[in-house]
């Protein structure tokens, strides 16, 4: 069990009510198997988190998890084990920009 917090936006956009995603994934967790589950349960989420052809992050999206920041982090290197185990959240954060 994974549990996913997304931004206000992302939530509105898929129609969620809740703060966090629960996502029941098989094998060791990565960014790339979570992004895919969270895609496949919500549609709507392809390309508002990564780019629907290279499966980059958006450039005004963030992810943390344990406090750190895992947005530069291989898609493919395993979640820590709190996020695997479900006592952390993975959150996908909406960076800020302006002046």
């Amino acid at each position: 069990m994974i549990r996913v917090r997304l931004p206000n936006h992302l939530r509105t956009l898929a129609g969620i009510t809740d703060r966090e995603v629960v996502l029941d994934l098989d094998g060791r967790p990565t960014q790339r198997t979570v992004l895919d589950a969270l895609e496949a349960r919500y549609p709507v989420l392809r390309g508002a988190v990564r780019d629907r052809e290279t499966k980059q992050r958006r450039a005004f999206i963030r992810f943390f998890a344990c406090e750190q920041d895992l947005s530069h982090e291989s898609p493919d290197s395993p979640l820590p084990p709190e996020v695997a185990a479900g006592a952390e959240p993975y959150l996908i954060v909406g960076a800020m920009a302006g002046g």
